[in-house]
């Protein structure tokens, strides 16, 4: 009697060549994540040290990468890690060698992997990718810097799309007292070239305390806030509202604030807008009650802006604060990616997930710090924990 034959069995998916690089993209976005998989063996790691796959691995979790930490605002480009290993990029990646004579610089913003950097001293901007090591030096447009502020004053952000070509928008409040106005400039790393000014008037006042208005309208030091379309920054002086500058349309706009931006007791970040519409929107908390709303900006069908309340968060609460013992909160830091505020209290620093409420207490730097910019990104330059592959240990083990 013949021997009966089986069909072969069919291959583990972990085994076929077409559907692992799928399930290896959707592994978490951690920076040991792929080390750990190269780990299980030569197929697994040959796929991941595919520059190909850790190209696609990125724009995979684009919309979700991990927070790494903060850089200090404050010009000592310190920063301030929150992971913990093995996920902690070794602190070296995040160490910027500035050249002789650079003087004081001071970081602007962070997002999609690189920094953005002012170097008043030179009249430049510095494009930093801290993962690679690359480094973009631009000159500031001339005008921007003489029509009347100063580099200090210039503010900016730095985008990236899908591609590898960056932008960068710097924009700046015109100081005058005649012919008051916002300027924006865009670059682009594709051309290499800066584009033309565009400008809106500033309203002579609005919001401001006795103590800003005879202060000119500056953008304030801040990063910028990407949401939708468009990159929003905080004005303050004898006007405080809101500047948008709207990337598609290439348009610059001005829009008060309901509350206060900048007074005594009280803390004011601009955020995305909570909900499925997006937009804009900020977080105002009071020291008087530890009440922190989230407000976004609502458009109705006529095309008219307004703002609500969306939400409230007791922090005593969330924070266990000590009722009998009242100490000031300041908000110096929020997360776009990750919809995490930084606060900073006599008793720490603190990173609240906002959807989650969930807390985590980070070590006090060093410098003073008045405001943190977010270095979110994916990263994925190594294929082992503990270094070897790319001839560099930068992912701390302890």
């Amino acid at each position: 009697m013949p021997a009966s034959s089986h069909p072969p069995s069919p291959a583990s998916p972990l085994e076929d060549d077409n559907l692992l690089p799928q399930i290896l993209l959707r592994l978490p976005p951690d920076p040991s994540s792929l080390p750990r998989a190269s780990l299980a063996c030569t197929c697994w790691r040959n796929h991941v040290a595919d520059p190909e796959f850790r190209r696609r691995f990125r724009l995979h979790h684009r919309r979700n990468p991990p927070l790494h930490g903060f850089f200090n605002g404050c010009g000592s480009l310190d920063f301030m890690p929150t992971l913990d290993a093995p996920d902690r990029v070794a602190p070296k990646r995040f160490s910027l060698k500035l050249d002789e004579g650079d003087g004081v610089c001071r970081p602007l913003g962070c997002r999609h992997g690189l920094v953005l950097i002012i170097v008043p001293k030179r009249l430049q901007v510095l494009v930093w990718e801290p993962f690679t090591g690359d480094q973009h030096r631009i000159d500031v447009p001339p005008g921007l810097a003489t029509n009347g502020c100063d580099a200090s004053r210039i503010n900016g952000a730095v985008l990236r799309g899908a591609a590898e070509h960056f932008q960068v928008v710097l924009v700046a409040a015109d100081g005058g007292v005649e012919n008051r106005r916002a300027v924006a400039c865009v670059y682009s790393s594709e051309t290499g070239a800066w584009e033309r000014f565009i400008t809106t008037p500033l309203p002579n006042h609005g919001h401001a305390s006795s103590l800003f208005l005879r202060y000119s309208t500056s953008v304030y030091m801040d990063h910028a806030v990407l949401a939708g379309d468009s990159l929003y920054w905080q004005l303050i002086g004898n006007f405080q509202g809101i500047l948008q500058f709207d990337l598609e349309r290439q348009r610059l706009d001005v829009m008060p604030a309901p509350v206060p931006i900048y007074s005594k007791g009280n803390c004011f970040k601009l955020m995305q807008a909570e909900g499925s519409g997006g937009g804009i929107g900020f977080l105002f908390m009071s020291n008087s009650d530890y009440i922190a709303q989230l407000w976004s900006r609502k458009i109705d069908a006529d095309g008219v802006g307004s703002w609500v309340i969306r939400r409230s968060i007791e922090l005593d609460k969330v924070l266990s604060l000590n009722s009998g013992k009242k100490e000031n909160i300041r908000i110096v830091g929020f997360a776009e990616d990750n919809n995490v505020v930084l606060m900073d209290m006599l008793s720490g620093f603190f990173m609240i997930q906002l959807d989650s409420l969930q807390f985590k207490k980070l070590a006090r730097p060093k410098a003073a710090v008045s405001c943190c910019h977010a270095f979110e990104s994916v990263y994925t330059a190594e294929t082992s924990i503990g270094g070897g592959h790319d001839g560099a240990d930068l992912l701390q083990n302890t």
